[in-house]
């Protein structure tokens, strides 16, 4: 087990892409579906100039590029996971949504294929439990961005079978990444960690305590983080960390992850960060 060669990735976003990527990569043979043909193409745009960007540093050449390219394929088409030995599900973080993309795969894939999410918090047992074969359900939580990240958080639901598990903690290595295992529980380690920490921040903000720039200043120079929390979190989207903040919130239902009422404010009047030109501070 382990030694998975036929990968079909759903979702061809940024963490999608970035999968595809890194598996293609690898030597695997890889499908990546969208549900429109302009998300697969922008897919394989986004895949193309980050294997560029290794081409300008000397750590790959054209040639290589190509051969690369050469195992993606990409689809519209779910009922492709018929030749799948593992699909990875990267699509949007909605529970629903994610629900309904495991019955159909369970439905499609062969009875030996693993079914892997990307969630960054959703609840792996959850998703395991409307298939047919939860124990070869399992969370694959890869980090941003995935052809830079060494980090793959993989998350065993309570069903995980050991074979399933050890599987994928090889398949990991194979990709040339560092797994890490954790078990089933709100946020994993990674989330359940870091979204406080940006929360707590913003809390500081609300009150008061400092300006912005303060406030990432002190942890850049005092705890030596690369990125101060909140210029982290107007990265990584602030929609994501309210939503994140929320799965943590309901699944302990302890106070201690109340999302900040200035956070959520920040979301209403749509600054969500970088990818919206606002957030924390102003983008170009």
């Amino acid at each position: 087990m382990g030694n998975y060669q036929r990968v079909m990735v759903i979702g061809a976003g940024q963490m999608g892409s970035g999968i595809v990527q890194v598996a293609a990569q690898a030597g695997c043979e890889v499908v990546m579906q969208d549900i429109k043909e302009e998300y697969t193409e922008r897919g394989k745009r986004t895949i193309e100039a980050s294997l560029q960007r290794f081409v300008k540093k000397g750590q790959l050449s054209e040639e290589e590029t190509a051969v690369i390219m050469g195992r993606v394929t990409t689809t519209t088409d779910i009922n492709q996971a018929k030749s799948a030995q593992i699909v990875i599900e990267a699509a949007t973080e909605q529970l629903a949504i994610k629900k309904e993309i495991f019955m159909k795969l369970d439905q499609i894939a062969p009875k030996e294929t693993v079914l892997a999410t990307n969630t960054s918090s959703l609840p792996v047992t959850e998703l395991a439990a409307v298939t047919n074969r939860p124990e070869q359900v399992i969370g694959m939580h890869f980090m941003n961005p995935v052809p830079m990240m060494k980090l793959v958080e993989v998350i065993r639901a309570l069903q995980t079978s050991d074979e399933t598990f050890n599987g994928v903690m090889k398949f990991a290595e194979q990709l040339g990444k560092k797994p890490v295992a954790v078990q089933d529980f709100p946020g994993f380690i990674s989330n359940r960690i870091l979204m406080p920490m940006i929360n707590e921040a913003v809390y500081c903000l609300y009150e008061g305590v400092a300006e912005p720039e303060a406030i990432d200043e002190i942890m850049k120079l005092g705890m030596n983080h690369p990125m101060g929390p909140l210029q982290l979190a107007d990265f990584i989207g602030l929609d994501t960390c309210l939503y994140i903040m929320e799965v943590l919130y309901d699944g302990f239902g302890d106070s201690k992850y109340r999302p900040c009422p200035l956070l959520r404010k920040y979301v209403t009047a749509g600054w969500l960060g970088k990818k919206s030109g606002r957030g924390f501070y102003v983008y170009a």
